[in-house]
């Protein structure tokens, strides 16, 4: 199984008025095979602090064991080298095997139901790029590798800008 590029996408909503769009536009992107869903997680709080959540996956059981092991090495490899790699595959694909995704426990659950506000939501998506493969594969090919990548929401723009602003302002005033 060979996954796509990654993207771990973390949503909250102060105060939803859930009306089904978010999740139909989720639906029809998925429905077009432009992503698939590796792991996500909603998760509600009430004004009085009750949390609700649920959990859903694209992928198989076998893909996620899969998965599991394929992240879990990687993540094993970064931290460790070889060595590194071989027991995360194993931790990657227990952790798979008993959740069947890649599934977050009670605790994990909680501690994200805790940095939401009364009455506020969270949406977090381990996402697969699956209109990336092609592209990724071909650079590979060609022997590339891609050495960053970032999506840039109208915030983070903002902030550049910013930013810009702010250096723009200092060299100006070095300069002087």
């Amino acid at each position: 199984m060979s996954l796509g590029p990654l993207q771990l996408i973390v949503i909250g909503f102060d105060a939803p008025e859930p009306d089904g769009s978010v999740l139909a536009e989720l639906r029809a992107i998925r429905e077009q095979g432009f992503i698939r869903l590796v792991d996500a997680l909603g998760v509600i709080k009430d004004e009085e602090g009750s949390v609700w959540s649920a959990e859903v996956s694209d992928l198989e059981e076998d893909e996620a064991l899969l998965a599991g092991a394929a992240i879990g090495a990687l993540l094993g490899a970064g931290a460790a080298g070889v060595e590194g790699a071989e027991v995360g595959a194993l931790v990657g694909a227990e952790r798979a095997a008993e959740v069947y995704e890649f599934g977050l426990d009670v605790e994990d659950i909680l501690a994200v139901a805790d940095q939401i506000p009364p009455g506020g939501a969270a949406l977090l998506m381990l996402v697969e790029h699956r209109w990336l493969i092609p592209l990724r594969d071909a650079v590979r090919a060609q022997g590339g590798i891609i050495y960053a990548q970032e999506f840039l929401s109208p915030e983070t723009l903002t902030a550049i800008g910013g930013e810009l602003t702010l250096l723009a302002e200092l060299k100006a005033g070095i300069e002087e």
